[in-house]
């Protein structure tokens, strides 16, 4: 069994798969929107162009996204999604892309359980932590 995350951008799907491509090099797998679903009633105006359902696939994990209800408010809260980096300098290249736009929750430092970790919360307000496994 595999739990995935899906995550609602409210509005945002877009500028956020585009984020991660950036950042954390996703691949987009599969997008679909909310004017190509086959029960035209849920297409409303001003969603035709949103995004209904993306899969985007962040190394060895699938998350996937829509834009939701497009409220134009996402809420993460109570969760964080974390990365494992190779080393400690690519560590730095995910966080640092990660705050991009966020802020710093626990900067990126040597803790009792890694040579480098740290939390952020992106642009979006998805909390990231990056770790390097010892």
């Amino acid at each position: 069994m595999q739990v995935q995350p899906y995550l609602f951008f409210d509005g945002r799907c877009d500028e956020a798969i585009e984020f991660y491509k950036n950042a954390l090099g996703a691949e987009v797998g599969m997008l679909m929107r909310w004017k190509d679903a086959p029960d035209k009633s849920m297409c409303t105006p001003g969603n035709e162009n949103k995004v209904m359902h993306a899969s985007l696939q962040i190394g060895e994990t699938r998350v996937m996204a829509s834009d939701g209800r497009n409220t134009g408010n996402p809420k993460f809260e109570g969760f964080a999604l974390s990365v494992n980096a190779r080393d400690e300098a690519d560590a730095d290249r995910k966080f640092n892309a990660l705050i991009d736009g966020g802020d710093t929750v626990m900067p990126l430092g040597k803790t009792f359980f890694s040579p480098r970790f740290g939390m952020c919360r992106d642009k979006f307000g998805v909390h990231w932590m990056v770790i390097v496994e010892p």
